[in-house]
């Protein structure tokens, strides 16, 4: 979902990063659209581990789309400006290393390495976990995206089941919540997709009336 909920919010997502994502996961997944992958991981050794104990995953580093960076994702961005249609950053939760993942400052560079319409989505924890912080990172994602969401998956080996998703474009036009594109049964069949519906990703966006409340009024 992390994958699909922005490549699905995008009408033409060609050139993508990732960012994070080290078990090769995210690459994993196919858009018949993507032509680029771009993916900046810090850790070497992740990816490493991963094409050792998680084949099932690390398979996406096998995709003769993908480009893979080992360095810093802030550097990377720096460097990479009005480049990408979507950007997906699969990080850790907001301890530690990961923090400056979930600042207003890091929405800042992922706007400037935006093309123009282009969409983000980022790993955003649970709003069962910590509330005020959800609000938080979404606030900073406000002061750069003039439109920004908070979508939702079960996750059964998270803690507490489900994790949240912020999603951000820079078209204030966009809706997020509807599907650009509504895939057949047959296509999502085609590209073995064994999760991903267009009613799921509808179903996504939809929230306890506290949390909706607390986030959008």
């Amino acid at each position: 979902m992390i994958a699909f909920l922005p490549l699905y919010c995008h009408a033409n997502p060609q050139k993508v990063l990732i960012v994070g994502g080290g078990d090769g996961g995210v690459a994993r997944e196919k858009h018949p659209m993507v032509k680029e992958v771009h993916q900046v991981e810090i850790d070497n050794r992740i990816v490493q581990l991963s094409k050792k104990y998680l084949p099932s995953m690390a398979c996406g580093f096998d995709s003769k789309k993908l480009i893979l960076t080992i360095g810093d994702g802030f550097e990377y961005m720096k460097n990479h400006r009005n480049e990408f249609d979507v950007i997906i950053t699969d990080s850790s939760d907001p301890i530690g290393p990961a923090v400056s993942l979930f600042h207003e400052s890091y929405f800042d560079l992922l706007k400037q390495a935006l093309k123009d319409g282009g969409v983000v989505c980022s790993q955003a924890g649970s709003f069962w976990l910590d509330f005020e912080h959800v609000k938080k990172t979404m606030k900073g994602c406000t002061l750069h995206f003039p439109k920004v969401g908070y979508a939702i998956t079960p996750v059964p080996s998270y803690p507490c089941g489900h994790i949240g998703f912020i999603i951000a474009s820079s078209d204030k036009k966009q809706r997020l919540e509807n599907p650009v594109k509504k895939f057949e049964k047959s296509e999502i069949d085609a590209l073995n997709l064994k999760y991903y519906t267009s009613e799921i990703y509808a179903a996504a966006f939809t929230l306890p009336r506290r949390v909706e409340k607390h986030f959008y009024e």
